[in-house]
């Protein structure tokens, strides 16, 4: 296990690039603004996460890649295990579109990451404090001198800080260890930490498979979950990122209409059993208005003062300026689900 370095935060330093979008379902309305290169126009690399139930059954259904052949574009798929690995990744190009927690992004774009909130995929609380069921720990209170596994950068990070802050209590009454989700669990499972901050579908599993518990839920603490794109990319391809955004409102509106199969679909993508699904998939609000704005500024609000306060962010002002900049929500305004259903459907 590696202990955690609360001031181990990732930097990046990227383009200062202008966003737009596309506002109609034709293709090439809106076109002729910004810098256009070749290379980027005709594809699109996005990610896929068990965190993203929606990701998992828009991949399955091979929507994107049916809407985008309609336009010339190519689609490409990219795991990530947790919001962290994919704002690495949106860092490194690796990947043009990823789904983080709202609190990753913020830590991202303070840190330099030149990224933009799009679209908002769902209101999950996905996170909560764990321990195992013959743990004597009941309340935040009971970490005091214990060791707490959580994943630096992603929401059960934040969540942990923000537990402890309402507790009376800060990080340095804890010992945070810093461990990718699963690893998390295994941890906990094993008697190596004495609570974990879990994420699901991994969280849901340890409860239906070994009894874990999950002693602190607060939804408020649970930020919201962001669509980010690379600016570079919607630049580049603004076609590509609104397609994106409305084959996202097609899944949100199948969803809803068809919970029990989406709940299916999930299980076998995420590869986990139906009662795990059925456990994430009420954890997982997709009713909600997919364009961010005030609600979502409201919580990364809440989360600003952690970031400096922890030294993941050096400077107040760093925050202040992606809280303001994050959003380029017109995308989420423009989205369509009727267009991409023309796409998808051949109607």
């Amino acid at each position: 296990m590696i202990n955690f370095s609360r001031r181990d935060a990732v930097r990046a330093t990227g383009l200062g690039v202008v966003a737009f979008a596309l506002t109609g379902c034709m293709s090439g309305e809106g076109a002729g603004r910004g810098v256009i290169n070749a290379d980027a126009t005709s594809s699109i690399t996005l990610d896929y996460a068990t965190y993203n139930p929606l990701s998992l059954i828009i991949r399955r259904k091979e929507w994107l890649e049916k809407a985008a052949a309609n336009l010339g574009q190519s689609v490409t798929w990219l795991k990530s295990a947790g919001s962290n690995k994919a704002n690495q990744n949106l860092i490194g190009a690796a990947i043009d579109v990823g789904s983080t927690a709202g609190s990753a992004a913020l830590l991202a774009r303070a840190n330099g990451a030149p990224l933009k909130t799009i679209d908002l995929f769902s209101q999950p609380e996905w996170s909560a404090l764990v321990r195992t069921p013959e743990s004597p720990i009941r309340r935040v209170e009971d970490l005091a001198g214990r060791s707490v596994a959580a994943t630096l950068g992603t929401d059960p990070y934040f969540l942990l800080v923000q537990a402890l802050k309402a507790a009376g209590m800060s990080t340095d009454d804890v010992t945070i260890v810093n461990l990718q989700h699963a690893d998390g669990r295994a941890a906990l499972d094993t008697h190596q930490v004495d609570a974990w901050s879990g994420l699901d579908p991994i969280m849901a599993t340890a409860e239906d498979e070994g009894g874990d518990v999950l002693f602190y839920r607060n939804l408020e603490f649970n930020t919201w979950g962001f669509l980010n794109a690379r600016e570079e990319f919607l630049q580049q391809n603004p076609e590509g990122a609104q397609l994106v955004v409305d084959v996202y409102a097609y899944a949100r509106e199948w969803a809803l209409k068809n919970p029990s199969e989406a709940t299916r679909l999930f299980a076998e993508e995420a590869a986990v059993s139906g009662g795990v699904a059925e456990r994430v998939w009420q954890r997982t609000h997709l009713d909600i208005d997919p364009v961010p704005g005030e609600a979502q500024l409201k919580v990364l609000r809440n989360v600003a003062p952690i970031l400096v306060d922890s030294g993941d962010v050096s400077d107040r002002k760093d925050v202040d300026d992606a809280v303001a900049n994050i959003i380029d929500k017109h995308y989420a305004e423009a989205a369509d689900a009727r267009c991409a259903a023309t796409r998808i459907e051949g109607k």
